[in-house]
């Protein structure tokens, strides 16, 4: 048994050796006076250090055995090893039990692999790391949002969930949306029908129609698709119509063709603009508020559903000047051509409504065509009288046909620039270069404005802006 202790105890003596060789080749061997009252000492979690005294001590203890164990060496040398992040104290008495000191003894997390690793990973930038309790503490300013995430995720390898994040991100952090939309509207429409009459002696009618439809009785209101016209003599009233009525003895006859083209553009162009801070969300308007009736348990209240040019976006800049953006972008206008009615005789129209969702990342001055839409409507109609419109060449007077074909095109751009905010002076107002008129120029000359000339200060030209820029029609 004994020589058992002596061999456990000699290997003991050996790790404490060794590891005193190797917190002394660290540099890891601490000093401490008489003439100090108190003395911190900063250890990390399963790392050890040496603690050598100027005077012999005969007795030592410490406070909580949990956060750090001690051992002897000598009877001026001291083995402190940390074993979890916390604070205790070391007390140290000589032979006569006269306090020589006692030492403030410090665990915290180990965090020498972990600024390791964040150097290799984000070398350029500079990071501050220390630890708080038993958590790590990320100070400094990087280059984007993206690193500051980075590094808190490697942060929290090493200590889940006590990561404390006071990392800044530099540069320009302020992203103006530039959103275009572009949309073409394009219609034809054609038509071509015919209504005959023919009548004898006395009124009495042997053959009529009306846009290819025999009617019963003869009216020539029927005949002309009520025209108000006066048998025989047709007088269209409509765009693309020709009658003709004559009297032949006893016999009377009319003919009223109907032919009709019509062609149409529309160009709809808006382009808003707007301005947020990175990591916040802005929303923009420019349009109205349509009321809309809603009956509810026998009462009838009023809600109004906006419409307009709408932009919601969220801008992030996760790396420089790379910027990720999530957009919602829509254009909706009234449609007259759609109505809705309720029991109470209210009628209320629909909405057309584009609009597109999305998340992208582009750099400062890039542009993205987030969406596009081709739509082509064809429709025809064609009615005949049977039999007779089948006849060739004369069948045209028994018929009415007609085609539509619409097309729309729409386009939706978005532009993101980097901005800072400059004085209020040097941004361009459309206000700006309106004169109002003398009385003179207004009564005489009958001019109700005149555009004058605003020099722009020189502080625009430090925003690196290309091409016309500012809000100015002319």
């Amino acid at each position: 048994m004994r020589l058992s202790s002596y061999f456990r105890a000699g290997l003991v003596g050996l790790a404490i050796a060794v590891q005193l060789g190797q917190a002394a080749a660290a540099g890891d061997v601490l000093k401490i006076s008489e003439s100090s009252s108190s003395q911190v000492i900063k250890v990390a979690v399963n790392r050890a250090v040496v603690m050598e005294s100027d005077t012999a001590f005969s007795q030592l203890s410490v406070a909580n055995p949990a956060i750090a164990d001690i051992s002897t060496l000598s009877a001026t040398s001291i083995y402190i090893l940390g074993k979890s992040p916390g604070r205790t104290t070391l007390t140290l008495l000589d032979a006569a039990g006269k306090l020589i000191t006692n030492v403030d003894v410090r665990v915290a997390p180990d965090i020498t692999e972990f600024k390791e690793r964040l150097h290799e990973i984000l070398p350029n930038e500079k990071i501050e790391v220390r630890t708080a309790n038993d958590g790590i503490v990320l100070s400094g300013q990087v280059s984007g949002e993206r690193k500051v995430n980075l590094a808190v995720e490697l942060g929290e390898r090493y200590a889940p969930g006590r990561v404390t994040n006071l990392l800044t991100v530099g540069g320009t952090q302020q992203v103006m949306l530039k959103v275009r939309f572009a949309e073409m509207q394009r219609s034809v429409e054609k038509s071509l029908s015919s209504s005959l009459g023919l009548t004898g002696a006395a009124g009495t009618p042997s053959v009529q129609g009306g846009s290819g439809s025999y009617t019963g009785g003869f009216n020539p209101a029927d005949l002309t698709d009520g025209l108000g016209t006066t048998f025989p003599t047709v007088k269209p009233t409509s765009l693309g119509s020709l009658g003709i009525g004559f009297t032949a003895g006893g016999i009377q006859m009319a003919l009223l063709l109907q032919a009709l083209e019509s062609k149409g553009m529309v160009r709809t162009l808006a382009e808003p603009n707007l301005v947020a801070i990175s990591g916040q969300s802005a929303s923009f308007l420019a349009g109205g508020e349509y009321p809309i009736p809603v009956s509810e348990g026998g009462t009838t209240t009023v809600q109004y559903k906006p419409f307009g040019v709408e932009l919601k976006f969220k801008p992030v800049v996760v790396d420089g000047n790379l910027i990720n953006l999530t957009i919602n972008a829509s254009v909706s206008s009234i449609d007259s051509t759609v109505t809705v009615s309720q029991n109470g005789g209210i009628s209320v129209n629909a909405f057309k409504r584009r609009e597109a969702t999305t998340v992208i990342e582009l750099r400062d001055g890039q542009s993205f065509a987030i969406a596009g839409l081709l739509q082509d409507d064809f429709s025809d109609l064609a009615n005949q009288v049977p039999w007779l419109g089948d006849v060739p060449i004369l069948g045209t007077m028994f018929r009415s046909s007609s085609f539509k074909r619409r097309q729309s095109e729409l386009v939706i751009i978005v532009t993101p620039h980097l901005v800072t905010p400059v004085k209020s002076d040097a941004l361009a107002l459309p206000t700006d270069r309106v004169q109002i008129p003398s009385e003179s120029q207004f009564f005489l000359m009958g001019k109700t404005g005149a555009h004058g000339r605003k020099k722009m200060p020189a502080d625009v030209s430090t925003q690196d802006v290309k091409g016309p820029y500012g809000y100015v029609m002319e």
